[in-house]
Formats: C-alpha cells, sequence, structure tokens
C-alpha cells in the first residue's frame, strides 16, 4: 500500500488547517428471490453491520489513522439501518482544555461534554447503512455511506484499505477531497500538504487486481473521485436462501444477467435499458 507522502517538511505558523475528507459509498447486491428470502436478507444485514458492529469498525479506524476518539454516537433503526458518529481529534483533548481551563495531568477518561461539537466538528468518522429491496427482479442491495474527516496532520488515506475489505463490497465509490488552506511561518498559504494524483494511488495492490476502476479528477481544485467494480462474479456468492445447483441453466443465466445489470447500473449511476 502506497503511503501518503508530504511535499516537503513544512514549517507551519500554528495548527495545520487543511480539512481532508474520504466519503465512501460501498454495495453489497445480493439475489433473494421469494419475500420470505428478501426479509431474511435484509435481518442478516442488519445484524451483521448493526451499530455496535459498526461503532467497532470505526474505532479501528480511528487507531488506523492515529486518532483520539472524543465521543461516539450510534442507533440502530426501525424497520433497518444504522448510524455511528464518532468525533475524533488529532491530539489528546482533556475536559478541561474544552471548558478553557488548565490542562490537567490526567487526561479525562470516557466521553467528553457536549460543547466537545462545538470545537472539534471538523474532525469526525460517521457511517450509515441503507439495507434495501424490491419484489420485481428478486434483487436486493445493502450500502453503507461512510465519512473520515480528519484536520490537522493526520490522514484518513491511511484507513482506505481497511475501510474497502470490512465489507462485502461488490461496487465502491470513493471521493477524496482537501479543503481549506495552512500557513507557514514566511506567511504562504499551502492548499495540499502531500502528493495525490489517484486514490487509486494509496489502494492495494491485490484489491486493485479484484476490481475494475475508473478516475474522475479535479486536480486544480484537489478533489479526487475513484469508482471500483467488482470483477470475479461467482453466482453464489449473490445467492441468498438457495444455491446454483438448484436452478437450471437458463435460470441461472437469467439471474445473472440481471445482477450484472444491477450492478453495472449502480457503477455508472444510471439505469440501463
Amino acid at each position: 500500500m502506497a503511503q501518503v507522502k508530504p511535499l516537503r517538511k513544512l514549517k507551519l505558523h500554528g495548527f495545520n488547517n487543511l480539512t481532508k475528507t474520504l466519503s465512501f459509498n460501498i454495495y453489497d447486491v445480493c439475489y433473494a428471490q421469494t419475500e420470505a428470502q428478501r426479509r431474511e436478507y435484509i435481518a442478516y444485514i442488519d445484524e451483521a453491520y448493526n451499530a455496535e458492529r459498526l461503532t467497532q469498525i470505526l474505532t479501528e479506524v480511528a487507531e488506523i489513522i492515529g486518532a483520539n476518539i472524543l465521543n461516539v454516537a450510534r442507533q440502530d433503526y426501525e424497520p433497518q439501518g444504522a448510524s455511528v458518529t464518532m468525533l475524533i481529534s488529532e491530539e489528546p483533548v482533556s475536559a478541561r482544555q474544552i471548558a478553557g481551563e488548565a490542562a490537567p495531568e490526567v487526561e479525562a477518561p470516557g466521553p467528553l461534554p457536549d460543547a466537545v461539537v462545538a470545537h472539534l466538528d471538523k474532525s469526525h468518522i460517521t457511517v450509515h447503512t441503507y439495507p434495501e429491496s424490491h419484489p420485481h427482479g428478486g434483487i436486493s442491495t445493502f450500502r453503507a455511506d461512510i465519512d473520515v474527516s480528519t484536520c490537522g496532520r493526520i490522514s484518513p488515506l491511511r484507513a482506505l484499505n481497511f475501510l474497502i475489505h470490512s465489507f462485502e463490497s461488490d461496487i465502491v465509490v470513493i471521493d477524496y477531497r482537501v479543503r481549506g488552506f495552512t500557513r507557514d511561518v514566511k506567511g504562504r498559504k499551502h492548499f495540499i500538504d502531500h502528493k495525490i494524483n489517484s486514490i487509486q494511488n494509496f489502494i492495494a495492490r491485490d484489491t486493485k487486481e479484484r476490481y475494475q476502476m475508473i478516475d474522475v479528477n479535479v486536480y486544480q481544485e484537489n478533489i479526487f473521485h475513484t469508482k471500483m467494480l467488482l470483477k470475479e462474479f461467482d453466482l453464489d456468492n449473490y445467492l441468498f436462501g438457495m444455491s446454483k445447483e438448484e436452478l437450471g441453466p437458463r435460470e441461472r443465466e437469467r439471474i445473472e444477467r440481471r445482477l450484472r445489470k444491477e450492478m453495472a447500473e449502480i457503477f455508472y449511476g444510471r439505469n440501463i435499458a
């Protein structure tokens, strides 16, 4: 995996004010033929990616990028779906520092008070899940939206491969953007502090071999966009509540064609006739 390379060692005036945001849309596609199978699929996804499990994933993300967790809010929804929001900081922050008091010798344990939101809303990790199904065509999908937004030196790109592998990802849509600027000691503005020409530079080689990828980048605005579509297709990996051995050749072909169409529509962002 490529590392985040700084442009050069910058001598900054004060804090690094750059905000780096990595956003994912991750999709899992499944064929569930009957209403009962669709309900079972949604129940399975809700259990596999409930708020507790998502909190574990985001906690590992925070550890990977070297961030300190300040507060966690999580929620499971009815009839389906879950959300987790985690406030993070580059440096450990104590409760007294938030209140403007002198820092104690030992950092305050546990979540910090609500006031932390106003001070540290630029650095956060969030995830929201969207399981859904439709009776037409037997297709069910699971989408997870993930945002890792940091300010300072820590980079969300370090968690890129971990997040891709943490979900069963048929399609991955990734956006990365660097916002704002920071000043060096001479007052010169720096609008980015590391080298990047594609998100693909930071994706592990074995992952790149498994996916078809396309880029849409706006270099002058420090905006990078990569879409990934899984290359290998084993029908058994997409059938819920049945196996391909139970299906005749024509039925297998019909279901595979339907699944590939669904994945292509998500990947290209349009309905295909």
